[in-house]
């Protein structure tokens, strides 16, 4: 019990230095802070407006904004501020599930197209290069005939995502196995499951954690925009079905905010999910961390080619010292 809360404590830890390099870092700081903005307003939407989404008041339907109402009201009297609150949980749930489940996906095909024989390359890679070639909005068509629910959507956008994470994990997992590092694992007797969780994954980790903040944006957009064009569950509500429910009436009756709010929701979102990812990446991928000392910190170019090449071991030292003295070269150029 003692060694597992022992444990326990140095994970937190981790995660919590970890959170405070995020947080350091520009990028990170800003995404955090406009996600966590958009989830405490999501978590505690009942506790910011006193009403629900089945609050109907049809006398008072395409109100303009005003105290009682910031936002106005839609056609049916129901406040679109409670509309927007709401609708964030869907748009989150839907953008963060279906980003891990994509990068997860792809990740685990990546690595075994790449690592596992040329049977399970040549498979995936035809399931991929099929699966490129299949539009996603008529899929989308015939498959709401079947079921208009979100978790549909989920599972199309998963069946569908994961083959650009795939392609990429594996064209990363390929230049890393020439790497002699891994050869030396192998010599040494290391089984290729041993491999690929101890050197190959956390090799390959930035561009995961990066590619997951990166797909939530884009899953995002996505579903507000498949929402838009009819389709979304229309029993659930969220970002993209405020804008459906705005085009027949916020412009003709003057209801910018109607149609404003929910697209400012959406790029602020977004956004901060981008700002998150490129803040990870940089974090978590030693070549853009000096890639951007160099810039910021003023570096002369023989520092900066020191820094570069002292941790090169997969080249000989002449061919070392000669992309040195053409790095010192181009920058002394620029």
């Amino acid at each position: 019990m003692k060694k597992l809360l022992t444990l326990l404590l140095s994970v937190l830890k981790d995660i919590g230095a970890f959170i405070m390099k995020v947080l350091k870092n520009p990028k990170g700081r800003t995404g955090v802070i406009l996600v966590g903005i958009v989830v405490l307003a999501a978590v505690f939407a009942p506790y910011l407006t006193p009403y629900e989404l089945d609050d109907y008041d049809i006398a008072n339907g395409l109100a303009k904004p005003s105290a009682a109402h910031p936002l106005g009201t839609d056609k049916n009297g129901i406040d679109i501020l409670t509309q927007l609150l709401y609708g964030a949980r869907i748009s989150l749930i839907i953008g963060i599930t279906t980003g891990l489940c994509v990068t997860l996906l792809g990740a685990t095909l990546g690595i075994v197209s790449a690592y596992f024989g040329k049977v399970s390359a040549t498979v995936i890679l035809n399931v991929i290069n099929v699966l490129l070639v299949i539009p996603t909005t008529p899929l989308m068509m015939i498959m709401s005939n079947l079921s208009s629910s979100y978790l549909m959507m989920i599972a199309i956008f998963t069946l569908i995502g994961w083959c650009g994470t795939a392609r990429m994990v594996r064209a990363q997992v390929l230049s890393i196995m020439n790497m002699n590092y891994i050869r030396a694992a192998e010599l040494a007797g290391g089984s290729k499951n041993y491999i690929m969780f101890r050197h190959i994954m956390p090799s390959v980790s930035h561009l995961l954690i990066m590619n997951c903040a990166l797909s939530c944006a884009g899953f995002m957009i996505a579903e507000a925009g498949l929402s838009f064009i009819g389709l979304g569950d229309p029993s659930v509500m969220s970002w993209g079905k405020i804008l459906v429910a705005a085009q027949d009436s916020a412009f003709t009756s003057g209801l910018w905010a109607w149609v404003l709010a929910p697209g400012a929701a959406i790029f602020i979102t977004v956004f901060g999910f981008m700002q998150i990812g490129y803040a990870l990446e940089e974090i978590l991928n030693p070549k853009m961390k000096r890639k951007k000392d160099t810039r910021t910190k003023g570096l002369a170019p023989e520092e900066a080619a020191a820094a570069v090449f002292a941790e090169i071991g997969d080249v000989s030292e002449a061919e070392a010292d000669a992309l040195k003295q053409k790095f010192i070269t181009e920058g002394q150029r620029i």
